[in-house]
């Protein structure tokens, strides 16, 4: 490759460099200390800061790139779609009416495509730092669930109006809680929560296997709470989400425990489903808010989403070449030309249609290119290793990546750079886990 021939040229060059610094040969530790703090500050802070940690793993993995002997860039195949979808995106970027507008949005996508580059290349060398990152990771979402449930208790004010209460008694309100992230709002708690809940889910199956049943036991306890406190917050496409990362984890799970313990997989499946189900008939705000989502046009928020829906697919179907630019407001500023009056939206509440909108048909489908193959692979995976191990820790990001697809169908806290960065990072710990073979996982 012409650009690792460059690379060696520069490392040659630079190798003197390197090999004076006692802080150069430190950066590896430094890239693993920004990553994890990128997790943790995005649960307290704004979007720029959370930005500024990224930008820093990125060039950090430039120093790394240019200076160390022998580094060099491998590009898997299913990586070229998302080469497709940037060169896409530039396109668009530089068709754009609002050409100030869609830059900001474009840097956005730049930094997030950068920090998933910045975690591949790092785990490409560093396997075993998978498991503090899924720890990090899990340790951030048992921090907001735990505010959450503490927000519940205190019955917190809505800060603006997030569900319809016209046809709700008061009683049956639920008491929507929102977290620690900013903007403060329950859909991207929800969505929050979709993506981080593997985590904790996989990191309970990984120390059982080991053994470690008090480790376990505290895991598991966690994802309970979570997802508790995820139908706390009222977010409905979590709800279905979850839901689907639950069926898929109990299609995982078949491998494991079909065969060696069939009568109590049964029983303790069976006693969960039943669980669930008493829970949202004897709680009647829950079950008010699970049965708004099939009230279609009589919920105010379900009719908004339509209305919506309908304007941006006429943007779409308008702009289906290169679309109209990147970010939610250069989109903001066009969708004016064509929503029906008094339904105002900052995106397309659907991050496929908002794709499509901002970059065109064929940055779609670039997209889902990228994502297709990278879960075809991991459910090829799954299905041929005779690893336990190897299975929970592919199983755990394929299962954030599938829950945040199917979350982004009604919803765009998507492109919040809280759930940005854990997206990329499964996707970075998908991908080296069954593409990198040249060293096995650490456990």
């Amino acid at each position: 490759m012409f650009i690792n021939n460059v690379l060696k040229f520069i490392q040659n060059f630079t190798r003197p460099v390197y090999e004076n610094s006692v802080l150069l040969k430190q950066t590896d530790n430094l890239i693993f200390a920004s990553i994890l703090l990128t997790f943790v500050v995005s649960i307290f802070l704004g979007s720029d800061y959370i930005g500024y940690f990224a930008l820093i793993t990125s060039a950090l993995t430039v120093v790394r790139v240019l200076l160390y002997p022998n580094d060099e860039f491998k590009v898997e195949k299913f990586e070229l779609f998302l080469l497709a979808y940037f060169m896409l995106v530039l396109v668009s970027v530089a068709g754009s009416t609002l050409l100030h507008l869609s830059l900001k949005g474009f840097f956005k996508t730049l930094i997030y495509i950068c920090f998933y580059i910045s975690v591949v290349h790092h785990l490409k060398y560093h396997k075993n730092h998978i498991l503090p990152i899924l720890l990090t990771i899990a340790g951030c979402v048992s921090f907001e669930a735990i505010i959450g449930l503490g927000q519940s208790f205190a019955k917190v004010d809505e800060i603006s109006g997030w569900q319809d209460m016209s046809n709700i008694n008061p009683e049956d309100v639920i008491t929507r809680v929102y977290g620690t992230l900013l903007p403060l709002n329950p859909n991207l708690l929800g969505g929050y929560f979709v993506l981080t809940i593997p985590s904790l889910l996989g990191l309970s199956c990984y120390y059982l296997s080991k053994r470690n049943f008090i480790t376990a036991l505290i895991f598991g306890g966690l994802t309970l709470l979570t997802c508790w406190v995820l139908f706390l917050t009222g977010c409905r496409g979590s709800y279905i989400a979850l839901f689907i990362i639950l069926c898929s984890a109990f299609a995982i799970s078949l491998k494991i425990f079909w065969y060696r313990f069939k009568k109590r997989f049964i029983t303790f499946c069976s006693a969960f489903v039943g669980a669930v189900i008493c829970a949202f008939a004897v709680i009647t705000p829950l079950r008010v808010r699970l049965l708004s989502i099939f009230a279609m046009r009589d919920d105010s928020s379900n009719s908004f989403r339509f209305n919506v829906y309908k304007s941006a697919f006429q943007m779409a179907k308008d702009n289906w070449v290169i679309g109209i630019g990147q970010g939610n407001q250069n989109f903001r500023e066009i969708y004016g030309l064509y929503m029906k009056t008094g339904f105002d939206a900052l995106s397309a509440y659907n991050i496929y249609l908002e794709t499509a909108v901002e970059s065109g048909i064929f940055a779609l489908i670039a997209f889902l290119g990228f994502l297709f193959t990278l879960i075809v692979d991991a459910v090829k995976f799954i299905k041929n290793t005779t690893d336990t191990k190897d299975l929970i820790f592919v199983s755990i990001p394929l299962l954030s990546i599938i829950g945040a697809m199917v979350h982004g169908m009604v919803d765009t806290v998507f492109f919040r750079p809280q759930l940005q960065m854990i997206f990329w990072t499964m996707c970075a710990i998908l991908s080296t886990l069954i593409y990198n073979k040249e060293t096995k996982l650490e456990h």
